[in-house]
């Protein structure tokens, strides 16, 4: 087995990165496997070399380690150009020209047809233009490249949570920047660095479903999936940077160490007491025996 947890370098890791990191890497090691680092570092406007250094520091601080190099994917864009070039040729994608008001007027207006889906999809605008079509809306704006789904319903079978079945809308695969998009590049990484077993936080659960779907088109072999419930605050929402307090240099500000966020992360997996001293080694012999996840605790109330 090979696990990967795979960063955006846009921040310092907060606790809720750390438990999923966590998690990976113990679910990697308990099958005596590797655990490797990626950096999702495609977007130049936000993402930072030097944060992706800082994000290594906390995971080491928790006593992880990779056993590779990281992988920095604007290292390797060219096998994400590669991999579109191979779903052209299937006749696979298209080009879209939708802005994002554009889309939300379609969605909305689909939704609000007679007996139209709530939350309706991407209603597949562009998917039919003719090469006239293309050409005069290309003077006006660069296309995305979208993946032809045909509505197809895809059953993910999670190793946490069982099977969830998605009707999977025609996504994009490549912006209209010029820049892939995550659903496509992931499953590229994951193949070339030979990953197995993917655990990541569960709003990315509907994403696996597009992926399937690219790894089929592309022969990549398929994956073992297992998504972790999202760390939140005492709303019920996920963690952003208002909510402080929550990153190792925030809470060492309030006499945190590294080694009692370990002990919190680990009690809310419970596998820990939440005063109780651990290192990873502890929490790899007592991680076959965990709680469902449906069991943690989430809710993260920070250090006073």
């Amino acid at each position: 087995m090979t696990g990967r947890f795979a960063p955006s370098p846009t921040g310092d890791l907060h606790v809720g990165n750390l438990r999923t990191a966590v998690a990976s890497w113990l679910d990697a090691r308990t099958a005596a496997g590797e655990w490797l680092v990626r950096f999702e570092d495609l977007d130049a406007a936000v993402a930072r070399r030097e944060t992706g250094v800082d994000q290594l520091r906390a995971l080491a601080a928790l006593g992880m380690e990779p056993d590779a190099p990281p992988l920095w994917q604007s290292d390797v864009v060219e096998r994400y150009d590669e991999a579109i070039d191979r779903l052209v040729e299937q006749d696979a994608l298209y080009q879209c020209f939708c802005s994002r008001r554009e889309i939300r007027a379609a969605v909305a207006a689909a939704a609000q047809a007679p007996n139209g889906p709530a939350g309706a999809p991407y209603p597949g605008t562009c998917s039919e233009l003719t090469s006239a079509e293309r050409s005069r809306r290309a003077e006006d704006r660069p296309p995305a490249l979208r993946f032809r789904s045909h509505g197809a319903e895809v059953t993910v079978v999670d190793h946490n949570s069982g099977h969830h079945s998605f009707v999977v809308d025609d996504f994009v695969v490549r912006r209209n920047d010029g820049v892939a998009a995550y659903n496509l590049v992931v499953v590229v990484d994951d193949s070339a660095q030979g990953v197995t077993s993917i655990v990541r936080a569960d709003d990315l659960l509907s994403s696996a479903a597009r992926q399937m779907l690219v790894a089929d088109a592309l022969a990549l072999g398929e994956f073992r999936y297992a998504h972790v419930p999202l760390v939140v605050n005492s709303d019920g929402e996920r963690l952003t940077k208002r909510d402080g307090a929550m990153t190792l240099p925030q809470v060492a500000e309030r006499g945190w160490s590294a080694d009692r966020v370990l002990t919190w992360l680990a009690a809310s997996m419970g596998l820990a007491d939440a005063d109780e001293p651990v290192d990873m080694a502890t929490l790899l012999e007592r991680w076959p025996d965990r709680p469902s996840v449906t069991e943690w605790h989430n809710t993260w109330l920070p250090p006073s």
